[in-house]
């Protein structure tokens, strides 16, 4: 009878649990419930005063995207809907307000806001935080000991290194090209790119044109893939997802090859210069790279960067000199194919200036490429390789029309639709290069052209990158004829940096030398 008493007395206690258990899941549902819909109300406040599409009560505008290669032209759409700017949710508590007009573009990089962490949240764990991430006094004291790194004469040597590494791919596309076959370019070009940045990075030839299975090759190419990967896939987007994930594994495999690599590089460099002791005698024995500038920065205190700091830079160059521009190539090279006409005329351009030379020298200007630096430019507005930048709102905005924006909101300049603007641009969907001659570019918007961003965040490399374009056409205009592939026309993916969901495709053509005509 005893035992009986207790078991019902435990049977109670087991009811009475599960009842209060019951009642506190409840409560707290119905706390956070009421903690969402008034975060919800506090979004649709902040937006309050801007139009934009429809939402759907869950997913917000994210299902309207399916990155078939038509996003990019959705959101334009939306941007000559709504002028100016609009809201986009990605779900229903993530709003970020879209930029896409000069004016508001003004507002935004007029100021010192940091960068949106989601944006840049998953390309972190491999550049670290460097010029790309960081904001404040630590931004501003990285770009002072930077910048010497990007000098004229800096750069100089660095022509001849990208002549060279395009002439390594031009030489592989040779043997593709025999039967007319189309190519793709973007894995080719970015390739080249890797390599001329390593060489200029950190004076280090890692033959990666020919041997992509180098391990830090491989690694950079598998990060870089990974990251583009994650964007597109939202289970990625939870770390634990993620991290149990085999793409994970392979993630943290590769970040470990990279970081190795990076640190044995900048330990060796930094034991160099202990033995040089002076910057001149390192000049003597080859050209001073990126890495020598970061390891003899020194600020008026005679600081320079830490080692973490320095690895950041060095890993946050090798990205963004490496994936952005061979977009610009990329996209370049298709514009080119595409309009025969001027392509002919860049040709005759690059002919006159080069002559017989194989090379691109700094002695051969890349400033007299006038006219091939006028369709780079236009391959730039219509192709950005960096098609969006986000910001997040230090402090609270009103724009040129009144409206306004708390601190905190999320922003994001659509380059993309910035440089295709109806209001500014006449004719913007037509490939057009003397919309940059003098005389169209001294009344245009200072902002409606932005590949580089503009402000004190402007790309600290955007002159590296153009010298790196030019290069790149000049040598391939002068080898072949281009021409698109009608069955594979690319579709435009905004990741990381612009690319095609189905890869870019040309046909090549050698074109013949003024020697062997004379045979003929």
């Amino acid at each position: 009878m005893a035992s009986s008493l207790l078991i019902d007395l435990l049977s109670l206690n087991v009811t009475q649990l599960c009842q209060w258990a019951a009642w506190l899941f409840a409560l707290l549902a119905i706390f956070k419930a009421c903690k969402l819909y008034l975060t919800r109300r506090e979004l649709l406040t902040t937006f309050k005063d801007f139009q934009g599409p429809k939402t759907h009560w869950l997913f917000g505008n994210v299902h309207e995207f399916k990155g078939d290669g038509k996003d990019l032209d959705i959101m334009h759409g939306y941007a000559e809907k709504y002028p100016y700017a609009y809201p986009l949710w990605m779900g229903s508590f993530y709003p970020v307000l879209i930029i896409c007009h000069p004016d508001y573009a003004k507002a935004i990089l007029s100021r010192q806001d940091p960068k949106d962490n989601f944006a840049y949240y998953f390309i972190t764990p491999w550049i670290g935080k460097g010029l790309l991430v960081l904001s404040g006094q630590k931004w501003f004291h990285h770009r002072r000991l930077i910048t010497p790194g990007f000098h004229y004469d800096v750069l100089k040597p660095y022509v001849k290194l990208m002549s060279d590494c395009t002439n390594v791919m031009l030489d592989k596309w040779e043997k593709l090209v025999y039967d007319n076959k189309p190519v793709e370019l973007f894995h080719h070009v970015s390739l080249m790119t890797l390599d001329t940045i390593m060489k200029c990075a950190f004076s280090y030839h890692s033959d990666c044109q020919n041997n992509s299975d180098n391990a830090y090759i491989k690694a950079v190419y598998d990060i870089s893939y990974i990251v583009d990967y994650r964007f597109s896939c939202i289970p990625y987007h939870n770390d634990l997802i993620f991290y149990l994930s085999p793409h994970g594994f392979r993630f943290r495999r590769a970040l470990k090859t990279v970081h190795q690599h990076t640190a044995k590089v900048i330990k060796e460099r930094m034991e160099s210069l202990k033995q040089d002791k002076e910057l001149e005698k390192i000049k003597q024995k080859r050209h001073l790279d990126f890495l020598d500038i970061l390891l003899c920065a020194k600020d008026e205190k005679n600081q320079g960067l830490s080692d973490e700091d320095m690895r950041a830079e060095v890993d946050t160059f090798m990205f963004e000199g490496h994936d952005t521009t061979a977009s610009g190539i990329s996209w370049m090279l298709y514009c080119m194919a595409k309009y025969p006409k001027h392509q002919q005329k860049c040709q005759e351009e690059i002919r006159e200036i080069m002559g017989e030379r194989n090379t691109v020298e700094w002695q051969i200007k890349t400033r007299k490429m006038t006219y091939t630096a006028l369709c780079i430019k236009e391959s730039l507005r219509l192709y950005p390789p960096v098609p969006e930048v986000a910001r997040e709102l230090s402090q609270p905005i009103t724009f040129c029309d009144g409206r306004t924006l708390p601190k905190g909101a999320n922003i994001v300049l659509s380059i993309y639709s910035l440089n295709r603007c109806s209001s500014i641009w006449e004719e913007p969907e037509v490939f057009n290069p003397l919309r940059f001659s003098p005389e169209n570019t001294s009344t245009r918007h200072s902002h409606a052209f932005l590949p580089f961003s503009a402000g004190s965040r402007n790309c600290i490399g955007q002159n590296f990158a153009m010298n790196e374009m030019k290069v790149a056409l000049a040598l391939t205009l002068k080898r072949f004829e281009i021409s698109p592939d009608p069955d594979n026309e690319p579709l435009k993916l905004a990741q990381l940096v612009l690319r095609s969901v189905n890869g870019i495709y040309l046909r090549f053509k050698k074109v013949e030398t003024e020697e062997k005509k004379e045979k003929i």
